[in-house]
């Protein structure tokens, strides 16, 4: 085992919640401030970043001997570390298929590949059976999903793949292949009317979604998720990290509100 990095600060917590799935919590020395998940590791593991900024020299305390980022967002932070002589791995996932790599990257980088391909055999199966379930719904629903409100932001790609996979139609595919935030801004707010959205999704970023907002919206009356009061909210920490929890908590909340909506039922919970 002494091939392989020991002490290992995550920077963003979906590989906080690999490394704990994997059973290699111990490894983890240092985590993000914004880590709610597994609820333990914030209890168990020191806050050294938030995430586009880090307290360089409270990890430089812990000696780890990888650091894992995520994003452009993180160059900063991986530039000043790799600066303080510290090895630093940035993944830049996207996508459901680049998330599936990451998470067996991860695995190998730690000299556990066994358990790393049967957690990324456990998710695909999972995956599998929404779409399975999904495909028998008798219709799809047009889906606007919000990642923020002012401005109006649509979903990033492995929100977008997910949306598909749970039984839904992304209203604004064009824009999930920007990775940034700012190039899926939809420029103009009547935009999602003349899309007529069957249900609208929202998670913006850790702020709760205000749907009586969303319903005040000036020419948005007449949109059919609006008038049929299909506005939910999808929790931020379970489809903005681009780890396991989009993959099984967050497109299984995704899939049974577009089920209720398909069957014409109230969804649960």
């Amino acid at each position: 085992m002494g091939h392989y990095p020991e002490r290992i600060v995550c920077l963003t917590e979906e590989t906080t919640e690999t490394l704990y799935l994997l059973g290699e919590e111990r490894r983890i020395v240092g985590i993000s401030g914004f880590t709610v998940r597994p609820p333990r590791a914030r209890r168990e593991k020191p806050k050294v970043s938030a995430f586009t900024s880090a307290k360089i020299d409270r990890i430089l305390e812990l000696r780890p001997d990888l650091v894992l980022g995520f994003s452009d967002l993180q160059a900063d932070i991986a530039a000043e570390l790799v600066r303080r002589g510290v090895e630093v791995h940035v993944f830049n996932q996207r996508s459901v298929a680049e998330i599936l790599r990451t998470i067996a990257l991860l695995g190998g980088m730690i000299g556990c590949e066994a358990k790393t391909a049967a957690l990324v055999a456990r998710l695909e199966a999972g995956l599998d059976a929404v779409r399975e379930s999904a495909a028998a719904l008798p219709r799809r629903p047009r889906v606007y999903f919000e990642e923020w409100d002012e401005p109006q932001i649509s979903a990033i790609r492995w929100v977008s793949e997910l949306i598909g996979i749970a039984g839904g139609d992304n209203c604004f595919p064009e824009l999930a292949l920007a990775s940034l935030g700012r190039d899926r801004i939809i420029a103009d707010p009547l935009e999602v009317p003349r899309r007529a959205p069957d249900l609208i999704l929202g998670s913006w970023c850790g702020k709760k979604f205000r749907p009586e907002l969303v319903r005040e919206r000036s020419g948005w009356a007449g949109v059919p998720a609006v008038r049929n009061g299909q506005l939910h909210e999808v929790k931020s920490s379970i489809i903005l990290q681009p780890g396991p929890a989009a993959l099984t908590d967050g497109v299984q909340a995704m899939h049974a509100l577009i089920r209720a909506w398909a069957l014409g039922v109230p969804p649960q919970g």
